[in-house]
């Protein structure tokens, strides 16, 4: 077991929301090394006290607590795998915490070859956006063996409010992927309200008062509907990435046999944003879709 009070934690993936948990650590005192594709965007961590690895590998060697936030399985192929991989270079002994959206077999995968080498993996992976990753109010789903997770809460509780142990490998992937499936049907709901407003006549801020704190209360409506109608679309979650997430569950519930019609929907919707040149938004973006299909509405009548 690592004391996590002396870790030396490894960060790799400094994007939009891997920047500000890794900022989260430094500030909790931590020793932080950090690598991602491209140096020059992590200047603010390497200012307030990151240390710069070259590598993947030279990460990995530092390090005794690894966590990996980067954007698709591909990446998170390549940076776990692979003679430069961490499994690979990592010391006996060393956590891996896998915080990307991925494959549930990815996670096993990972674990069970990880557990070869007397590594510890946990799959992580989180929701609340850029607003939860600055505030460390994440909420964390986990899985992997339970002892491991209990010795990682230290770290868990500096980047989250709302962790939870899910089960064995892969056990947090699935759990995120439900609670990707739940975003995907409401984000359509958030936007046919704000549409439906305007094209009443309402005050669209003033109707998010309104209902905001009732039955259709959720996150999306707090946090991305005020953005939909300031006109907001910088990313906190990119439309690629939401994509992706929706890709694969759709794929692991085709493998379970279910249906997920609202899941279907909402993919083919924003696959339809990303063709109008929307993949780099924020996923609040849909909302240009509903608007643009209100306007040719309006010049039709």
């Amino acid at each position: 077991m690592v004391n996590t009070k002396q870790a030396t934690i490894g960060f790799i993936g400094t994007g939009v929301m891997g920047e500000q948990m890794a900022q989260n650590l430094l500030s909790a005192a931590y020793n932080v090394h950090i690598f991602t594709r491209t140096k020059e965007k992590a200047q603010a961590l390497l200012k307030n006290g990151a240390i710069w690895e070259n590598s993947v590998a030279d990460l990995t060697r530092a390090s005794n607590i690894i966590i990996t936030m980067v954007g698709y399985p591909d990446d998170v192929e390549q940076v776990y795998f692979g003679r430069e991989g961490i499994i690979e270079n990592a010391h006996k002994g060393t956590y891996l915490i896998d915080m990307t959206t991925s494959k549930p077999s990815l996670a096993q995968t990972i674990f069970t070859k990880a557990k070869t080498k007397n590594l510890y993996a946990l799959d992580a992976p989180v929701s609340g956006g850029d607003v939860g990753a600055k505030h460390g109010t994440l909420a964390i789903m986990v899985g992997g063996e339970e002892d491991v997770f209990k010795d990682m809460m230290p770290i868990f509780n500096i980047l989250g409010e709302n962790i939870v142990w899910h089960g064995q490998a892969g056990a947090g992937q699935h759990a995120k992927l439900a609670n990707q499936i739940t975003i995907a049907s409401n984000m359509i709901g958030v936007c046919e309200a704000i549409i439906y407003a305007k094209k009443a006549s309402l005050d669209p801020s003033r109707l998010l008062d309104s209902i905001t704190t009732g039955a259709a209360g959720s996150w999306s409506l707090s946090n991305l509907a005020p953005r939909m109608i300031n006109s907001d679309f910088s990313p906190g979650f990119f439309v690629k990435h939401f994509i992706k997430d929706m890709t694969i569950a759709l794929e692991a519930a085709k493998d379970m046999g279910l249906e997920t019609p609202g899941l279907k929907l909402s993919l083919s919707l924003y696959e339809e944003l990303a063709s109008m040149g929307e993949c780099d938004s924020g996923t609040q973006a849909l909302i240009k879709y509903f608007e643009q299909k209100a306007m040719k509405h309006t010049l039709k009548t």
